[in-house]
């Protein structure tokens, strides 16, 4: 059961964190703390190995950009901001997002 649960979070889930992610970065800079706290407030089980190569994978994708104060060393909080690329991926899914909650969540009618 446990290694059912971690493959529909992978396959499936992860694509949720992405939409998370963007929609949160449209309203400000998130940090990645900030952005695993409020992944798990969601029920999502996602650890900081999984969390940042998926940030840092957004960011190559130009989705989002990040800074960090250099002066802080290697380990320094990085903010992430949401670019113009991000915000047409934001809203291309959320367009997807609205057809596929109107039809999975619309009464199933009985079949003959």
């Amino acid at each position: 059961m446990a290694d059912s649960k971690i493959t529909v979070q992978r396959e499936i889930l992860l694509g949720f964190w992405k939409v998370h992610i963007l929609h949160h970065a449209a309203g400000g800079a998130l940090v990645g703390q900030w952005m695993l706290h409020e992944l798990r407030e969601h029920g999502y089980h996602v650890s900081p190995g999984t969390l940042y190569p998926v940030l840092q994978r957004m960011e190559r994708n130009g989705w989002l950009r990040s800074r960090a104060d250099k002066d802080a060393g290697p380990k320094a909080r990085r903010e992430y901001f949401l670019t113009a690329a991000g915000r047409g991926a934001l809203k291309e899914v959320l367009s997807y997002l609205r057809e596929l909650k109107g039809e999975v969540l619309k009464p199933r009618k009985k079949k003959p």
